[in-house]
């Protein structure tokens, strides 16, 4: 099988043709890759800052898609309880508990900390597909505390939906932050 390519800003391309695995986690990878291009080489001030009217930042994507990291492929995928910082943030006081951790870390711990669950769910998603090959995509795992039952393959579309909304919003953070533009 070919490898993907890299493009200018270091994302490995998806695949032209390739099986479902391959092109679901090179989408993912890409649009995982994608979001580290958008926070690259940016101080913590840079990643704290906002945009009127929105409250969104960089660094709160971060800490946002390292919470959703863990909980889709931690919580639901694994089975597992929610992992530190999660497990002890008051979700009740604070909604958006996920966007202000990470507004609270500096650069280097807010991009650590997304890495880190990225990490850990690329190793959630190899031990399923090793144990259980391409049908590890259609087993179907306990959601939202046993109220509905969803596949793998429908976790990696999700978060590949997840990670095109926000690098979305990531695009025109980044512009307004330094000019920065690119797809």
């Amino acid at each position: 099988m070919e490898e993907p390519r890299i493009d200018d800003e270091g994302r490995p391309e998806p695949l032209f043709s390739a099986d479902e695995r391959t092109t679901l986690l090179g989408f993912l990878d890409y649009q995982r890759a994608t979001l580290e291009w958008k926070t690259r080489g940016l101080t913590t001030q840079q990643l704290r800052q906002r945009h009127a009217p929105s409250k969104l930042t960089l660094a709160g994507l971060l800490g946002h898609l390292a919470w959703v990291e863990d909980f889709w492929f931690g919580v639901t995928v694994a089975g597992r309880t929610h992992v530190e910082p999660w497990h002890e943030l008051d979700w009740g006081a604070d909604q958006d508990a996920e966007f202000n951790l990470a507004n609270a870390l500096d650069a280097d711990e807010a991009r650590a900390l997304w890495q880190t669950n990225v990490e850990t769910s690329r190793a959630i998603v190899a031990e399923q597909l090793n144990k259980h090959g391409d049908a590890a995509l259609g087993r179907e795992y306990d959601a939202w505390g046993g109220r509905e039952q969803l596949s793998l393959r429908w976790v990696l579309v999700h978060m590949i939906e997840e990670y095109a909304r926000h690098n979305g919003h990531a695009d025109l953070l980044r512009e307004a932050i330094d000019g920065s533009v690119g797809e």
